[in-house]
């Protein structure tokens, strides 16, 4: 299958999926994760009207970015990110999925008073117990957001997490409704200036489930593009 094929065979599915929990098929958008491919299959998946794409690494993406400068494309920071690399970030990216710390989001607020930009945020948690995953316990969170409120050239559009791997995408339904309640929960306390309406939550494998609980924002690679080159 083309990529165009495949990106029309995920938002069918997508869309499904919302219709059958009574979701709004516009509440549920599709990042395209491109770490690893080349340009011309950006471009071939631009021109089939996708328009959000997620990076993981600083250097290949922002080369990325200054050659397809031309095209209107939402660039979306979904990898760890190391503070000395936030300048980078801050100048092409619209979101960045994965502020896992008080110190990365000050490094963040700093690179964006310095652009004159107000930098869109997730708060990555940590679900799933693996160890090798990044992002903050679910309970640290309200502390978090209190300290970032003040931060005023950062925004928390919401939260991101990565669960572990599963045979059954049913597995996973857990974890996507606990960030779910997550979000809600912190809603409630008032925070942040505005309330979070971001969940980036679900991947090929178990979107459907994410969406189910959810999901505002799913992240696509090998569905996509194929395995990683």
């Amino acid at each position: 299958m083309s990529i165009t094929h495949r990106l029309q065979d995920i938002k069918k599915r997508m869309e499904k999926s919302c219709l059958s929990c009574g979701r709004n098929p516009d509440s549920a958008n599709l990042v395209a994760v491109s770490k690893t491919k080349g340009e011309s299959l950006i471009r071939e998946a631009f021109e089939a009207g996708q328009i959000l794409f997620g990076e993981n690494y600083v250097q290949e993406a922002t080369t990325k970015a200054e050659n397809l400068a031309e095209l209107p494309i939402s660039w979306h920071f979904i990898g760890h990110l190391q503070r000395n690399k936030a300048r980078f970030v801050v100048r092409y990216f619209d979101l960045i999925h994965s502020v896992d710390s008080l110190r990365l989001a000050e490094e963040i607020h700093k690179q964006s008073e310095k652009q004159s930009k107000t930098q869109n945020i997730l708060i990555q948690i940590h679900l799933g117990g693996e160890e090798s995953k990044a992002g903050i316990p679910p309970e640290d969170l309200p502390e978090l957001l209190r300290n970032i409120a003040g931060l005023k050239h950062v925004c928390v559009q919401g939260l991101m997490a990565i669960p572990p791997p599963v045979e059954n995408a049913e597995e996973n339904r857990i974890h996507f409704k606990t960030l779910r309640e997550l979000m809600e929960e912190n809603n409630a306390r008032n925070i942040l200036p505005s309330p979070m309406t971001i969940l980036s939550m679900g991947m090929s494998d178990d979107f459907e489930v994410a969406i189910e609980e959810g999901a505002t924002l799913i992240r696509i690679g090998t569905a996509i593009f194929g395995t990683r080159s």
